[in-house]
């Protein structure tokens, strides 16, 4: 039986602002830029109470909470503090898989400690980030991922809940079908409108069923409707991509601006590939015009994509591609198909090249 805790942060970024900022405290707080255009990054459990939420845009953020207060994300600072929330991790174990900079799976079934309860290791693990960063996190206990991260947003913010084998299926049976790890707000509609409301009502739909109405992620919901969840933490979690996009502040199909964004957003994405080792082949634009829809264009070249130049000609090749017609909202660019995902699609006369120095992936 394994011991698996899922930490996660209590809205990081604005609890890292309202203890930087005391002016901030105890108010309700939006990361983010509060224009026209704006969007929340996060938000404060205090704004939290006006149902503002992350990914909204600040314009309906304002609307829902009129006396919000915004302040810009500062990202460096927020890293710097994931990584001391990391190595607060690694003295307990090296199984240890970040979701993002505030979230992560712990394997501590052999714990360097030899503590024999999770729930111990979980509650200390708290303590010592509260006492070296002045945040609170909350932790999920349980024998699989899918269990622990339920119950890491059980009794938040500064929660702790146990999910153990005895209670464990029953506890799924009661659990929203929204509340499912895995299973988004789409899926979730989907499944209500087949009378799928419950861990219960997913429970009585058989495998071959799920799978005919969900493709591959059918036999997924089978096994987590019953409580099982048989995937390993992994510490090497490998990077699929690199992107980067901007929302305009006005719609615009002005091609000497376009052109000026791309050329930024290209170096931002050049900037993290490097920062983060990677290499790609695939290159996607990504466009969203005034109307919301969105379109994208992809090409694939046989060699490694290592420098601005190259990312930028091929940018501007799929912008060539596509017809105006309408202003853009949003432009992005991302790149992808790494050294890991090429498999036997290796191109002729291509050298791969192995990295024999064992290195821990990055916490992203």
């Amino acid at each position: 039986m394994r011991k698996i805790i899922h930490i996660d942060m209590d809205a990081f970024y604005a609890s890292i602002e309202q203890r930087d900022h005391e002016e901030f405290r105890g108010k309700p707080l939006a990361v983010g830029f509060a224009g026209e255009r704006g969007v929340v990054a996060a938000a404060s459990y205090e704004a939290r109470k006006f149902g503002v939420r992350s990914a909204m845009s600040s314009k309906q953020a304002i609307q829902r909470c009129p006396g919000l207060i915004f302040t810009s994300a500062r990202f460096e600072i927020y890293r710097s503090v994931s990584k001391q929330i990391r190595d607060i991790f690694f003295q307990y174990t090296d199984l240890v898989e970040p979701l993002s900079l505030d979230e992560a799976f712990l394997d501590v079934t052999h714990n360097f400690k030899n503590m024999e309860f999770a729930r111990d290791i979980a509650k200390e693990i708290k303590n010592k980030i509260f006492k070296e960063t002045g945040l609170t996190a909350s932790a999920g206990v349980s024998f699989n991922k899918f269990l622990a991260k339920i119950a890491s947003d059980y009794n938040k913010p500064d929660g702790l809940f146990i999910i153990t084998p005895q209670k464990a299926e029953k506890f799924v049976e009661n659990l929203k079908i929204e509340d499912f790890f895995g299973i988004g707000k789409k899926t979730a509609e989907k499944m209500h409108q087949i009378g799928i409301n419950t861990g219960l009502d997913l429970k009585k739909k058989s495998e071959e069923d799920l799978i005919k109405l969900f493709g591959k992620h059918g036999s997924l919901y089978y096994l987590n409707a019953r409580a099982i969840d048989n995937r390993e933490v992994n510490p090497n979690r490998i990077r699929k991509s690199v992107g980067s996009e901007n929302t305009f502040m006005e719609d615009t199909n002005s091609l000497p601006r376009l052109y000026a964004e791309l050329e930024t957003i290209c170096r931002d994405v050049i900037h993290r590939m490097n920062k983060n080792s990677f290499k790609g082949r695939t290159v996607t634009l990504k466009i969203k015009f005034s109307d919301f829809k969105i379109i994208s264009r992809s090409k694939t070249i046989t060699s490694f994509i290592t420098d601005f130049p190259q990312l930028y000609k091929i940018a501007l090749e799929l912008l060539y591609s596509l017809d105006l017609d309408k202003k853009i909202r949003l432009i992005g660019v991302s790149i992808k198909n790494s050294e890991s995902d090429l498999g036997n699609d290796i191109p002729k006369n291509f050298q791969l090249k192995i990295p024999f120095k064992e290195f821990k992936d990055s916490y992203h």
